[in-house]
């Protein structure tokens, strides 16, 4: 007897091909080609909807939020099954155990230290992660910045060669364990001051492995087609697949740079080197408001910075650097137009100059756009996110055109309370909104298969991504004429409208718009 039976579905198989109406069949966690006459314990009628592999967030950031209910309302009532985490050089293991307080501080600021400390050995993570209740399926890097920070703390050099082994001793031990890799977020303090030597170094250990070299690019702006180039140069060098990192193309002056970009991709893939990239469906980026500033002032950590923007001297060299274009720095003010582009969406002690432009809080409260920002990182201690007006859409639409480029939510959300940006909740509905309904660039069965197959294939998770028989019983089935993504940048956090079950491991997690309380999710490894 099967235990679900899904008839009169529209099968659309992940795989690009033409959609079919059909059944599904699922025991023991496994797809099963039906006939739709089989006896079953739940027959689930799937009349007028598609039924579909589950979706794989190529991009997550969904460790953060591990085994919380806000963490499942983030990703499984938009249909996705399976997360990538650990990206953008930002993992929770492994731990340096003299820096263990401060990296619990950093990375995982609401769990007990004692838990943190335990973190040293990665199969002590993992298996604090396995207990954990998830409703996806999980897989992590390892992220730069945790190896880093632990081994050389905020330091502005390169590694001695005593700590570079002991960074690479601590990756192998995790990829050992079954990381899929090592991340990168080259904008961001301390991992920004690292040369391409010392990342081409941690690289070659992941790559006996099959290890993925993911990477937050040192620039997504003017730099852009440089920092691809070092990216792709990484994999060329410690004989890794690579995925850039959502690719996008920031400021107006720089609209136009992915028909370098993307032609480099293709020729690396021609060259043997397997190069991917994700991309969330929007136009606007989001990160810390902090990037505004140039990097080389955060050696002496966040609190420093806070503190000298008390000093007016110190404010008008910050200034100027932020407002010279030839700065070497991914120059997130510039990139949104100025304060008028660049919308405050938490601030963890003036809550409310959330949901306003730094120009327009500015002006509520009678300050200069400056003063009102650097204020702001006074108060706050540098803290803070924001969403950036920077990019268009003919660059997002012609990047995902790639045959290289799959999707991603780089949802950077800490709770539902909090406002974020509307990828947290929706990116994937708003992919087949945005790309098949609206701008018409793909048929639906296209644009699944870049939702699921091609990222399974490319990003190497094994039994995903296809309706299969024998593949895992991740499966989706929605109703493409209701699937609507309510959420917008005022509104971030929504639920998807349209999406009526989401099946993971051959269990129905989320039906009807409310999760069913079943915790199906795994946690994956590389080579498992």
């Amino acid at each position: 007897m099967l235990d679900i039976l899904i008839t009169n579905g529209t099968l659309i198989d992940g795989s690009g091909a033409a959609a079919q109406k059909g059944c599904m069949g699922i025991k023991d966690g496994k797809l099963l080609h039906t006939v739709g006459t089989e006896e079953a314990k739940r027959i689930i009628d799937a009349k007028g909807a598609v039924v579909c592999p589950g979706f794989i967030d190529a991009h997550s950031h969904g460790d953060k939020l591990l085994g919380t209910g806000e963490g499942k309302l983030f990703k499984t009532p938009q249909g996705i099954t399976t997360e990538q985490c650990g990206n953008c050089g930002l993992s929770q293991a492994p731990v340096a155990l003299e820096r263990a307080e401060d990296l619990q501080r950093t990375f995982s600021p609401a769990l007990p230290l004692e838990d943190v400390r335990s973190w040293t050995d990665y199969n002590t993570y993992l298996r604090y992660a396995e207990k954990c209740h998830k409703t996806t399926n999980m897989r992590f890097y390892v992220g730069h910045r945790i190896l880093r920070q632990g081994v050389m703390g905020m330091d502005n050099r390169p590694p001695t060669k005593k700590e570079l082994d002991r960074m690479c001793a601590m990756l192998r031990e995790a990829m050992e364990a079954g990381a899929a890799g090592l991340s990168t977020g080259l904008i961001y303090v301390p991992v920004c001051y690292a040369q391409p030597d010392e990342i081409i170094s941690l690289a070659r250990v992941i790559a006996p492995f099959g290890g993925i070299y993911a990477s937050h690019m040192r620039s997504e702006s003017e730099g852009l087609v440089d920092a691809v180039r070092e990216t792709i140069n990484v994999g060329r060098q410690a004989g890794t697949r690579v995925c850039i990192s959502h690719h996008k193309v920031l400021g107006r002056p720089n609209w136009g740079l992915q028909k370098e970009t993307l032609p480099m991709i293709q020729r690396a893939n021609e060259e043997g080197i397997p190069v991917t990239c994700d991309q969330y469906p929007y136009t606007r980026n989001m990160t810390s408001l902090y990037a505004c500033m140039p990097n080389w002032h955060f050696s002496k950590g966040m609190a420093h910075v806070a503190d000298r923007l008390r000093e007016p001297a110190f404010r008008v060299k910050v200034r100027s650097e932020m407002e010279d274009p030839a700065a070497p720095y991914d120059n997130y003010y510039l990139n949104a137009g100025g304060w008028e582009g660049v919308y405050i969406t938490s601030m963890p002690q003036t809550r409310e100059a959330a949901g306003m432009f730094v120009s327009d809080y500015a002006k509520k409260i009678g300050k200069d756009p400056w003063d009102a920002y650097f204020d702001l990182m006074i108060d706050n201690g540098c803290g803070g996110t924001g969403v950036y007006c920077s990019m268009c859409d003919e660059d997002v639409c012609d990047i995902i055109r790639s045959p290289y480029c799959v999707v991603g939510t780089d949802g950077i959300n800490t709770s539902w309370e909090v406002p974020g940006h509307p990828r947290g909740s929706s990116t994937f509905p708003h992919a087949i909104n945005y790309f098949v309904k609206e701008k018409k660039i793909f048929s639906l069965e296209q644009m699944i298969y870049k939702m699921t197959g091609l990222t399974a294939d490319r990003l190497r998770f094994k039994g995903k991504g296809l309706l299969k028989e024998g593949f895992d019983a991740d499966v989706v089935i929605f109703d493409y004429d209701r699937l609507h993504d309510p959420a917008t940048y005022d509104h971030p956090n929504q639920l998807t409208e349209g999406m009526d079950y989401v099946i993971v491991n051959g269990r129905c997690v989320y039906e009807k718009m409310a999760l069913t309380g079943e915790n199906a999710g795994r946690i994956l490894r590389l080579n498992g």
